[in-house]
């Protein structure tokens, strides 16, 4: 099967996302809708794609294979458990920015404000709350934040940042 560059573009963004969620590629390919989008990857790129057991998106290694771009995750590498962090995650920005802030594993977890507040401190930046528990939630699906789960969800990591190098897939 030939893919257009239009698929192998989405196919592309799989592949970065990846694990990742329907609403997530609504956003990036500015769909309106999840249903949209399970449409499109059945009907344009049901051979490189699969649902893990989260029913997560995850790209095929031929589809990693066909786009040339790196994927979100690294898979485990030889002797390494499926369950164990990974040891190299591509993120944006915002993402990249939020693994910085976020309390660490052996530190109290935190709010999506409270992480918003560090970021407006330690960058300078001013993203909606929204934009920051989506960075959390990506970064909780990558393996590398955990949710407690108190009054409301708090997040820390759980992985010592020293151990997971990130790369950053936007300017």
């Amino acid at each position: 099967m030939s893919l257009t560059d239009d698929e192998l573009d989405r196919l592309g963004d799989i592949v970065e996302l990846q694990p990742t969620k329907n609403k997530e590629l609504q956003e990036r390919w500015g769909l309106d809708s999840g249903s949209e989008v399970h449409q499109y990857l059945e009907g344009h790129l049901k051979d490189y794609y699969f649902r893990d057991d989260n029913s997560l998106i995850r790209s095929t290694a031929e589809a990693v294979e066909l786009t040339g771009v790196e994927p979100g995750v690294e898979p485990p590498t030889e002797g390494q458990g499926t369950d164990e962090p990974p040891s190299q995650i591509r993120v944006s920005t915002l993402e990249s920015q939020v693994f910085e802030t976020v309390a660490g594993p052996d530190e109290r977890s935190e709010s999506v404000v409270s992480v918003l507040n560090g970021l407006r401190e330690e960058y300078g930046v001013d993203p909606e709350a929204s934009e920051v528990r989506r960075a959390l939630q990506s970064l909780k699906r990558k393996g590398v934040i955990e949710v407690i789960y108190r009054t409301v969800p708090t997040f820390r990591l759980c992985v010592d940042r020293e151990s997971v190098d990130v790369e950053t897939t936007d300017d």
